[in-house]
């Protein structure tokens, strides 16, 4: 079921890329910038600190197993049963994080630039888009990926050099006028949105695991780069009080730029970017998910579950929450606590039942 060495730290860390921008491009800059003002460039700083040193403890944990996924030895680290019934809840929760993308782009979509569009159309078209992609496996959306990023790279390029004549510096000034207290808030908020921890599904499939620490950091560093870009534009172009108010601070952005009546509809710029880079992340979900409770539940092929799954997911998507506000109180107050179980304290206790249980194996 698992082919091994499929695709080169390069394709890994485009993912890894993908991933970090993914939702966060657009929903980041409001989330943050609520609580911090003007400040929010500073809480994406120290989130993007929490979040290499979490790409630390992941392959810290990988290293140890480097042909398992972390389905796979959470059975060998905690026995089987137990070890089952910590691989599904981790499933669980990156089979629900692939709903609330899911429903994150309905939402845009049905609100931004197709609001007559139902947005269970909008979920279906999506999911059978990612269970082909899904379907074709890993190493055939790793290569789309490649092909996609200097689409990406040009268009976010043009976007941010097109904003600088824009740019107000006084916008950022009192530095730190609230405290420390809301930009660590803010930057655990922007931190539990990353979701690294999905990429431990992903490992074995690197054909040079001493590659996979760089390849992770540098995705992950890259990534975090083009937030705090976005971000930084949003309060110098927008100011700190319309971003907090903006769900989609990064779309409206674009509408500022005219380029002497050039370009003048450049929101859909952002609008491709997210949509590209979103749809790596769903079907990067999707597949970790989809491997990880075949793998759990002992299937011999996990695209006997795409389908059957690809429903419930329609479905999970629609009920998660009833609107954008259950979505703003949702994400902060529950969400990110889930995110902090799934992301840091089971990856770090497994971590360490492991080094015990290599310290009490008596030597041969």
């Amino acid at each position: 079921m698992l082919e091994k060495g499929k695709i080169s730290a390069r394709q890994f860390t485009i993912l890894v890329f993908l991933f970090m921008i993914g939702t966060s491009i657009l929903i980041v800059p409001s989330m943050v910038v609520s609580l911090t003002k003007q400040d929010g460039w500073i809480s994406v700083l120290i989130g993007l600190v929490l979040s290499m040193l979490s790409v630390l403890l992941y392959y810290a944990l990988a290293a140890r197993y480097p042909d398992k996924t972390l389905a796979e030895y959470c059975e060998l680290i905690l026995g089987k049963w137990l070890g089952k019934l910590v691989s599904l809840f981790l499933m669980s929760y990156i089979f629900l994080l692939t709903a609330l993308l899911l429903r994150v782009v309905g939402n845009f979509m049905t609100t931004e630039i197709m609001p007559e569009t139902p947005i269970e159309v909008i979920h279906i078209l999506i999911v059978a888009v990612v269970i082909y992609a899904v379907r074709l496996g890993i190493e055939t959306f790793s290569r789309t990926s490649e092909i996609m990023l200097p689409v990406i790279l040009v268009l976010f390029l043009l976007f941010a050099v097109l904003l600088l004549k824009e740019i107000d510096m006084e916008r950022i000034q009192p530095v730190m006028e609230w405290g420390m207290r809301p930009v660590l808030l803010a930057s655990f908020y922007f931190f539990s949105l990353q979701e690294l921890v999905v990429f431990l599904m992903l490992v074995p499939y690197v054909n040079r695991i001493d590659k996979v620490r760089r390849s992770w950091m540098m995705g992950t560093m890259l990534g975090g780069v083009v937030l705090l870009v976005s971000i930084l534009l949003c309060i110098l172009v927008l100011g700190s009080d319309f971003t907090a108010r903006n769900m989609y601070p990064t779309y409206t952005l674009a509408k500022q730029i005219n380029v002497a009546n050039f370009l003048q509809k450049v929101e859909s710029v952002i609008a491709v970017i997210w949509l590209i880079t979103i749809f790596f992340k769903i079907t990067i979900s999707y597949y970790a998910a989809i491997l990880g409770m075949a793998q759990s539940l002992g299937l011999k092929d996990y695209r006997t579950l795409t389908l059957p799954l690809g429903i419930i997911l329609v479905v999970l998507s629609i009920v998660v929450y009833k609107n954008i506000v259950d979505y703003i109180e949702f994400t902060p107050r529950v969400w990110s606590v889930y995110a902090m179980v799934s992301m840091v304290v089971i990856p770090l206790l497994l971590l360490l039942v492991d080094l015990i249980r290599s310290k009490l194996k008596p030597s041969t």
